[in-house]
């Protein structure tokens, strides 16, 4: 598997299943946990890392904070510049890898929210903790949300699973290596009768690896949950949401 993949992944059908996956009440969730879980006060700096076409960067601008969004994709990172601006909004976008951050330590807080997290193997995360870390200010906080934690994922894991966004079917099909702790997933795109097949990975590590990664890193974990509304997380969670202070 290529480790760039996701550079190619996420473009036409693939680009308009993620726009239209998520219903913007679950991004009003999830806006709500940063700001409280971050500490957010009125014109704080914010690091959105991978941070997609703004989902949740845009709906922090519009409340005030000072956004920065790092992302790998030119169309998104254009498509989230063009409505700021149309907005006014005090936002910077970056075309950049997720590991390559600003590092001046001039973000009061960071968060990676979405699939992103999974994409990288253990050498790369550290590589990423390292870069929130040297982004933040002393003190500042960090929020990652991921579904590749062994607890959540590997517990639940089915062989395949159906989805239908809007007029798009897409077929997952799922296989893990364990010699790797990596999931291969086949996502297999259908729309008006066109069939587009597209490989991804994605890397597992358990809660108490990541914890030590982020220790090693010199981010000090203040709480890990299973959902926006902060119920603890544990065995077979659909996702993890962990924050930390630099």
């Amino acid at each position: 598997m290529n480790s760039n993949w996701h550079l190619q992944f996420f473009s036409g059908v693939a680009l308009d299943v993620w726009r239209n996956a998520i219903p913007s009440e679950a991004t009003e969730g999830e806006v709500s946990f940063l700001e409280s879980e971050l500490n957010l006060k009125p014109d704080d700096s914010v690091l959105d890392i991978a941070c997609g076409e703004g989902r949740h960067a845009l709906t922090l601008a519009r409340k005030g904070y000072r956004v920065t969004g790092v992302d790998a994709s030119r169309q998104s990172i254009q498509s989230a510049q063009r409505i700021s601006e149309r907005e006014a909004l005090s936002a910077e976008w970056i075309e950049a890898d997720m590991c390559d951050l600003p590092s001046e330590g001039r973000f009061d807080a960071a968060y990676c929210f979405g699939n992103s997290f999974g994409y990288l193997d253990r050498p790369h995360v550290q590589k990423f903790l390292a870069a929130v870390r040297q982004s933040l200010r002393p003190g500042g906080r960090v929020a990652i949300d991921t579904g590749m934690i062994a607890e959540s994922i590997l517990p639940n894991l089915p062989v395949n699973r159906w989805h239908r966004i809007g007029d798009i079917f897409m077929l997952a099909e799922y296989n893990y290596d364990p010699s790797a702790s990596r999931l291969d997933i086949t996502y297999t795109f259908i729309r008006d009768g066109v069939v587009d097949p597209r490989p991804s990975c994605s890397y597992v590590f358990t809660l108490a690896e990541l914890i030590e990664l982020m220790n090693e890193a010199g981010l000090h974990v203040i709480g890990t949950y299973r959902s926006v509304q902060r119920e603890p997380f544990e065995l077979r969670a659909p996702r993890l949401l962990i924050s930390a202070s630099a």
